[in-house]
């Protein structure tokens, strides 16, 4: 839901730049605002997650981002629309920061080591899944009701997704149908079933968020390699949630129910791409008893093909860039195996901030790439720069996984001297 509601101002974005006379710059900084408060809150909110649960943070998240999400749709009344949109873009972003080191935790507290793989997959299809089922609905809309309703209507819908998850989620040891066994099975495989306890530890105990902790993440070469990794997965993201229909109509001349229609299909590759990687991850860790083989290897054949978006460049047909741009969404579902990873990695008790620092250090590419591809359109008039600008983020997130990473493992804090 996240995804599409922070996707919502791609589909709205020609229509309303036509009407409120948005410039491309302009609106690269609509996009970029977002990413601004997300990596800003990202460690708070990692911290914060950390202490009152993951439940809790991912309920006020999804019910405080979608009335931003409405207020979007309500600008044009009030006036100083670009100013007030980067306000609402800031929340927005401010608001969703919850949701990755919630995110984090789940998976960590859920899912044993061998089971993480497949989870961490569904879990990061979900954003393919998302763009799939509500890229056409935002087109239609937009075409059918206008620009207005993509951001209303979102955002009522993740109001009542917000209640849906309140009532119906629960955590491992609170779960009313889980036994004694399967919760002895997920603690014996690495999985942090009491990981809410250590919350309520801390809460007890007045721990508070320490820089000193949180700057051993960045002595270790491995969590940066993955930082880095992940800065330039995110790249590929942010173009395909931010600028690709807006490419589909400006360069490929779709009108917007037609791109809404057409963006759905790489979006489908790249949930097939996710959720197979995380099967295949886990099967190679069967096998091979090896983190570092199971994880790199999806790894790096998704983000090899994810590098195929440049070929559209040299395609007349835009039956080929569909089909080339649904290649590159495959591999880059395929190879997005970064919170699966983290959950892997990340100390015990930093679960939750860990996650927090990987999607901000990966989100400032959210705070760039709009931008930077916003320029280049406005100095060039043509997207070909922009696509051998994102493309090339997947060969440099195959290098950081081979050159700095290194072995896969949890990080261990070292006590305090």
């Amino acid at each position: 839901m996240s995804t599409g509601d922070r996707a919502a101002l791609s589909v709205a974005g020609t229509d309303m730049s036509k009407e409120l006379g948005i410039s491309s710059v302009e609106m690269g900084y609509l996009f970029s605002a977002f990413s601004w408060a997300y990596v800003i809150f990202l460690i708070p909110s990692g911290w914060l997650t950390d202490r009152i649960g993951s439940k809790l943070s991912m309920m006020l998240a999804v019910v405080i981002w979608s009335c931003f999400t409405v207020m979007m749709g309500m600008v044009h009344f009030i006036g100083m629309v670009v100013p007030l949109l980067l306000a609402l873009r800031f929340l927005l972003g401010a608001a969703e920061s919850p949701v990755g080191p919630a995110s984090g935790r789940i998976i960590a507290a859920w899912f044993p080591s061998s089971e993480r793989g497949i989870a961490g997959a569904i879990f990061n299809s979900a954003q393919y899944l998302s763009l799939a089922v509500f890229t056409p609905v935002m087109g239609w809309l937009c075409y059918t009701y206008g620009w207005e309703y993509v951001f209303i209507i979102m955002g009522a819908i993740g109001l009542v997704i917000g209640a849906i998850w309140w009532k119906f989620y629960y955590l491992p040891i609170d779960h009313p149908k889980m036994n004694s066994e399967e919760l002895e099975y997920i603690r014996a495989g690495d999985g942090l079933v009491d990981l809410e306890s250590l919350k309520s530890k801390a809460a007890n105990t007045g721990k508070g968020m320490k820089l000193g902790e949180i700057g051993q993440l960045f002595r270790s070469r491995m969590l940066v390699g993955i930082f880095l990794a992940q800065y330039c997965i995110t790249s590929i993201t942010w173009f395909f949630m931010t600028w690709f229909p807006i490419y589909l109509v400006k360069e490929r001349g779709f009108d917007i129910l037609q791109a809404g229609f057409i963006a759905a299909i790489p979006a489908l590759c790249g949930l097939v791409g996710g959720v197979s990687s995380g099967f295949i991850s886990d099967l190679i860790l069967k096998k091979t008893g090896s983190l570092s083989i199971a994880r790199k290897t999806p790894i790096t054949i998704g983000l090899l093909l994810s590098a195929s978006i440049i070929l559209c460049n040299y395609a007349e047909s835009a039956a080929v860039v569909v089909v080339l741009m649904s290649l590159a969404f495959f591999g880059k579902g395929f190879g997005s195996m970064g919170w699966t990873v983290v959950a892997d990695t990340a100390p015990k008790e930093l679960i939750g901030t860990t996650g927090g620092v990987f999607n901000a250090f990966g989100n400032t590419a959210g705070i760039v790439t709009p931008v930077v591809i916003g320029y280049i359109l406005q100095t060039t008039g043509s997207f070909d720069g922009a696509l051998l600008y994102v493309g090339a983020h997947g060969l440099v997130a195959v290098a950081s996984y081979w050159l700095i990473v290194g072995k896969i493992q949890r990080f261990k804090l070292h006590p305090k001297t």
